[in-house]
């Protein structure tokens, strides 16, 4: 059965006193700040300006401003609370929601 399992031999002392790597210090610092950037550009950054959008708009909210929800629906605002709003959808239709629930707010009109 050796012919399926090959013999281990022990390596002579002189081939392995020398096996670490030369000069990765500072071209792996190199690599993790060049990952550091990367991620700031394309997801912190990106992600910080929407948010800071989405306080805008809600704290720029008006009665009788026309606005779409995150779930598509398009009303009028005809009240306002700290975090709640009131849309009429339709007419004698009228739904409480959430403010973050407000993805943008549309043209006058448009209702």
């Amino acid at each position: 059965m050796s012919f399926f399992i090959s013999n281990a031999l022990a390596e002579s002392a002189a081939t392995t006193t020398s096996t670490a790597p030369q000069g990765g210090g500072f071209s792996q610092i190199l690599i993790l700040l060049g990952f550091v950037v990367i991620f700031y550009l394309l997801l912190w950054r990106p992600q910080a300006k929407r948010a800071k959008e989405h306080r805008q708009l809600m704290a720029s909210l008006a009665m009788g401003d026309e606005v779409i929800t995150t779930g598509g629906m398009v009303g009028k605002i005809t009240a306002l609370r700290d975090d709640l709003v009131t849309l009429k959808i339709a007419e004698n239709v009228e739904i409480k929601m959430q403010k973050a629930a407000i993805a943008s707010v549309l043209p006058k009109g448009t209702v």
